[in-house]
């Protein structure tokens, strides 16, 4: 069986963004009756990503972009900045972290780790709605 939806999440700036309750309100329904199973995520776009790490300290996320920053830095003579100095340094982060995630799901639930969540990574300095295709295989 499958089950997919269409959504988008808030809108945010740039930053590392716990999203795993936003996206549990949106794929509550396609859970209900999975024993066993696999949820995908996919971001439609191409200067934000998704990854899965700690859930319980928020200086992860800040650690997290700020050390994405040191290895991708802004300040590289980008040749491609037709939306702005963070146009092509974006794409490449997004690159690095990837645009899909896999969570197993057990009676209903996704099956994360004690600490884990599903973060958003922004990596555009101005707010965006980002998009996002949830399919869940049982």
């Amino acid at each position: 069986m499958g089950w997919q939806k269409t959504f988008n999440l808030l809108e945010r700036a740039k930053g590392c963004h716990l999203v795993t309750k936003e996206i549990l309100a949106e794929i509550g329904s396609g859970l209900e009756g999975v024993q066993a199973g696999m949820l995908f995520l996919f971001i439609k776009h191409t200067s934000a990503a998704l990854t899965v790490n700690e859930n319980y300290d928020r200086d992860v996320r800040t650690d997290m972009d700020m050390a994405l920053d040191v290895i991708v830095p802004e300040s590289l003579d980008w040749r491609h900045t037709d939306e702005g100095s963070d146009d092509s340094v974006s794409h490449t982060k997004a690159s690095l972290i990837g645009s899909s995630i896999s969570i197993p799901i057990t009676n209903g639930k996704l099956n994360l780790g004690t600490w884990q969540g599903i973060y958003l990574t922004e990596f555009r300095h101005r707010s965006h709605s980002r998009t996002i295709v949830a399919t869940i295989i049982s």
